[in-house]
C-alpha cells in the first residue's frame, strides 16, 4: 500500500514551490499525493494551480477580507485539525514560512503526524523582519521531522540551532518550477492586456514587487516615491508594478503613481505572465523572497528592497543586491544599473546559487526513504 503524503499550501509562492514536489510524488511507485489548500491567497493560487495542472483534494477556502494573523491562524488550526483527524496521512509536507506552514505543522504535531519542511533553514536572525515569516519558519523547524534545505547555508543555520537529524540538502524547488515554466511558455499563453500600457520593446521595464507587511506605510511610500523619481530621470524606462490586492498597499501606492504615464499599476499577475514579465524586464526590484531566487535563474539583476534577507546567497555571489527601503538609496542603486553597463553585465553573469532544477526529485527520494526505512540518506546538490 502506498504511503499517503499530504501537501498543504495556501499562497501562490507555496504552490509554485510545492508543484514540482506534488508531481514528483505522483510519479513515485511508493507514495500517494494528497493536495490540500488553505487558500491564504485565493485568486493567485487558483491561477498557479491551473498552469501546473494540480487539482486539490481538499480546499479549506479560509481567506477572509482584512482578517488578522490571529484569525487566520485560528481558522487554519481548526480546519486542519478536523481534516487530519479524518484523513490521517503518513506525512504532511509544507513549504516556506507562512501562517499556513506554521499552523498546519502544529496541527500535524497534535496528531503525531511527521512533517516535512521544504525550504527549511532560511534565517535573518531578526524575529520581526520579515514579519511574521521569520518566526513561522523557526517554529516549523522545531516541529518538522524532515528538513529539506535549499542551500549549504540553510543546512548551517539549522545546525547552529541544534537541528542536524534528517536534514537533506536538495536545492530549491523554485528553480524546478521556473525552468519548467520558461521551457513550456509560448506566446499564446500570454494575454498582453494584463500588462496595461507596458511596452517591453520600446522601454527598459523595471519590474517591481513590494507588499511585505514590515514595509507597509512609510516603507511602501518611500519605494513608490523612489520609482517616480527614477522614471522621471530616465525617459526610456517604464515601471511595471503588479500591485498586491491588500488595500493597505494600494492606498499607499496609487496616489503617488497617479498622473504618470510610465508608472503602470496592474492587477496581480498569474505565475505564467509574471515569469514572462521577468524574462522581458530590464531589472527587478522586490521585497519578495522567491523573486530573489527566480531572477538569477532568468539572468536578471535583482535589487532587494529590504533591510535584511534570509536568502543571502545571491547577494554573496553578486546576482542580487540588498538596498534597503530608503528612498534615496533605492534611487542611487537603480540609477547605477540603468547607467553602468559593466555593473549590469557583472550581475547577470553570476552563477545561480539555488540549485539545478532537480530539488523535487531529491525531496521525494528522501520522503520514500524516511517512510519506508526511516533513515533518509544525506543528499547533495
Amino acid at each position: 500500500m502506498k504511503k499517503r503524503v499530504m501537501c498543504v499550501f495556501g499562497t501562490r509562492p507555496e504552490g509554485v514551490k510545492l508543484a514540482p514536489v506534488v508531481h514528483a510524488i505522483k510519479q513515485s511507485k511508493h507514495l500517494e499525493a494528497i493536495v490540500t489548500l488553505t487558500a491564504q491567497h485565493r485568486e493567485m493560487l487558483d491561477q498557479m494551480l491551473a498552469w501546473f495542472s494540480i487539482k486539490p483534494d481538499h480546499d479549506l477556502d479560509l481567506m477572509r477580507p482584512r482578517q488578522t494573523l490571529a484569525e487566520l491562524t485560528a481558522r487554519v488550526l481548526t480546519a486542519m485539525d478536523k481534516l487530519l483527524l479524518k484523513t490521517q496521512p503518513d506525512l504532511l509536507v509544507v513549504q516556506g514560512d507562512t501562517a499556513t506552514v506554521m499552523t498546519a505543522s502544529l496541527a500535524a504535531f497534535y496528531h503525531k503526524i511527521p512533517v516535512g519542511h521544504v525550504e527549511a533553514g532560511l534565517r535573518t536572525n531578526d524575529r520581526y523582519n520579515p514579519f511574521p515569516e521569520e518566526m513561522a519558519r523557526r517554529q516549523t523547524s522545531r516541529i518538522a521531522s524532515l528538513h529539506f534545505a535549499p542551500t549549504k547555508l540553510a543546512v548551517q543555520n539549522l545546525a547552529s540551532e541544534g537541528i542536524t537529524e534528517n536534514v537533506i540538502l536538495t536545492g530549491n524547488t523554485v528553480i524546478d518550477a521556473v525552468l519548467d515554466t520558461a521551457n513550456r511558455l509560448k506566446p499564446k499563453d500570454i494575454d498582453h492586456k494584463l500588462f496595461g500600457k507596458i511596452n517591453f520593446e520600446k522601454y527598459r521595464v523595471l519590474l517591481v514587487t513590494a507588499h511585505r507587511r514590515e514595509n507597509w506605510g512609510a516603507g511602501i511610500a518611500d519605494i513608490a516615491e523612489a520609482l517616480r523619481r527614477i522614471t522621471d530621470q530616465f525617459p526610456d524606462t517604464q515601471v511595471l508594478y503588479p500591485i498586491h490586492k491588500n488595500p493597505v498597499v494600494r492606498e499607499t501606492v496609487e496616489p503617488i503613481f497617479a498622473g504618470h504615464d510610465r508608472l503602470i499599476l496592474v492587477e496581480p499577475l498569474d505565475y505564467v505572465p509574471f515569469v514572462y514579465a521577468m524574462q522581458k524586464s530590464f531589472l527587478i526590484l522586490t521585497d519578495s523572497g522567491g523573486v530573489q531566487e527566480e531572477a538569477p535563474t532568468l539572468k536578471k539583476p535583482v535589487l532587494v528592497m529590504r533591510t535584511n534577507t534570509e536568502r543571502p546567497e545571491a547577494v554573496e555571489t553578486g546576482a542580487a543586491k540588498l538596498i534597503g527601503i530608503n528612498q534615496d538609496n533605492i534611487v542611487i542603486e537603480t540609477v547605477k544599473l540603468l547607467s553602468d553597463k559593466k555593473e549590469y553585465e557583472r550581475m547577470i553573469s553570476t552563477v545561480n546559487p539555488y540549485g539545478d532544477g532537480h530539488a523535487a526529485e531529491r525531496i521525494v527520494q528522501a520522503i520514500e526513504e524516511y517512510l519506508l526505512v526511516k533513515q533518509p540518506s544525506v543528499l547533495s546538490v
